[in-house]
C-alpha cells in the first residue's frame, strides 16, 4: 500500500490553529473591487475562521498524511 499524501492546494490555502480552527483567506480581494463597499473591502483582509465540524474534519484530513484522522 503507498504512502498517504496530503493534498498540496489545501496546504497552501489553508492551516489549523491549536485549537483546531481551520483559518484561510477570505475570497474576493483580487480584482473589481470598485463596486465594493470599504467596509466590505476592509473586512475581507483579515482571515477567515471555520470552526464547523464537518469542514474541519474534511480540512483535517486533507492536510494530514495519515489516513487514520
Amino acid at each position: 500500500m503507498p504512502k498517504m499524501k496530503s493534498h498540496k492546494a489545501s496546504k497552501r490555502r489553508m492551516r489549523v490553529t491549536r485549537n483546531g480552527k481551520i483559518v484561510r483567506t477570505t475570497c474576493g480581494v483580487r480584482h473589481l473591487l470598485a463596486g465594493r463597499t470599504p467596509k466590505t473591502k476592509r473586512n475581507r483582509r483579515q482571515k477567515s475562521v471555520t470552526t464547523n465540524a464537518g469542514n474541519v474534519r474534511r480540512v483535517k484530513y486533507a492536510l494530514s498524511n495519515n489516513a487514520n484522522v
